[in-house]
């Protein structure tokens, strides 16, 4: 056991001492900020150009509904597209064209435009179509009835404790903890897994290994390499916690105010959550969920499939490395090694 510790006490002062770790452990936490405060950024950014957009309305329904802002200006147009196609007109930035009424043939022909203007069009049009279309049934106060018969319906989820008592909880909250804990194991084994193999290689390569093993048992190099960057992986990870909580708190304060919310929410959906549940879901409602989630257990139960997972995948990589010769001679083994672990990943979220 003696020599375990001591080879776990080489692996862990020889790679973080290394340069190439405290670079990546001080500015890793940066991209991670960066991805949470980049795009809130770019949704304050606003273009000073104002673009003209042509309506060649043959109905002479929609162009009137259209209303300049500051991004684009609506240009009412009695001129064709061949026209403007055959005069090369460079003021105009987009071309909208209505040939028929909507409501009968639902097609309007745009060029491709930003996401801004086609959702533009979209809202607009689809409003005033939706207009027609109650006001064509010829019922009265029809879309008064419409907007009372709407009701926003959310199911309460209650969780019984083995006593009988009652909490308030979620199941999508829990999905979404499972898969964030699963991806952390998931993201740790590939990396520092693919450190225990590279370490074995390159012992392999320097001829190191002839010396030790005359000393050391194999099991004894394996457990001590593999715990020993284990602990260097954990000690990272740790950093990283505590840098990226520390820059994303400032970085609040920086970005509370100013941030385009609409922009952000024409952006991509989060498909796993329920944003319009967990908004209309009260204070009090939202922290009887979070207390309603057992932590030790899920602690527990972390810390186990994490060690569990690390030996087991990291016990292969070293095997892959005694195995192989070159770099290149890794990828085929790679291959199957890491379609088991997607296949886990997979498994875990699902």
């Amino acid at each position: 056991m003696n020599k375990i510790g001591l080879i776990i006490k080489r692996e862990y002062l020889r790679r973080v001492s290394k340069k190439s770790f405290i670079l990546l452990t001080l500015l890793t936490p940066f991209l991670f900020a960066a991805l949470v405060f980049v795009p809130l950024w770019l949704s304050t950014i606003k273009g000073d150009e104002v673009r003209n957009v042509a309506i060649i309305d043959t109905t002479g329904k929609y162009a009137s509904l259209f209303e300049n802002n500051e991004s684009f200006h609506f240009i009412h147009s009695d001129k064709t597209l061949d026209e403007y196609r055959q005069g090369g007109d460079k003021e105009v930035f987009a071309f909208l064209s209505i040939t028929d009424d909507l409501l009968n043939n639902p097609k309007a022909a745009e060029k491709q435009v930003p996401a801004e203007l086609s959702r533009l069009v979209n809202q607009t049009l689809s409003k005033q179509l939706e207009s027609e279309k109650l006001v064509s049934f010829n019922i009265p106060n029809l879309k008064e009835i419409i907007r009372e018969s709407k009701i926003n319906f959310n199911v309460q989820t209650i969780k019984w404790s083995e006593d009988g008592k009652e909490s308030a909880s979620s199941a999508t909250v829990a999905s979404v903890i499972g898969m964030v804990f699963t991806f952390i194991i998931y993201m740790f084994i590939m990396m520092y897994g693919a450190m225990v193999m590279q370490g074995v290689m390159e012992e392999k390569t320097n001829r190191i290994i002839e010396v030790m093993i005359s000393s050391v048992r194999p099991f004894d190099l394996m457990m001590g390499k593999i715990i020993g960057i284990g602990f260097v992986g954990l000690t990272q990870v740790f950093l990283w916690g505590i840098i990226t909580t520390i820059l994303v708190s400032v970085g609040g304060f920086m970005f509370s105010g100013g941030v385009d919310v609409a922009s952000l929410q024409a952006g991509p959906q989060m498909g796993m959550m329920d944003a319009n549940a967990l908004a209309s879901s009260s204070g009090n409602e939202i922290m009887g969920i979070i207390n309603s989630i057992n932590i030790a257990e899920i602690g527990i139960s972390f810390i186990i499939y994490f060690i569990g997972g690390y030996m087991l995948y990291a016990s292969i990589f070293a095997a892959i490395g005694s195995a192989v010769d070159s770099q290149e001679d890794t990828q085929q083994f790679m291959a199957p090694v890491t379609i088991f672990m997607i296949f886990a990943l997979y498994a875990g979220i699902y």
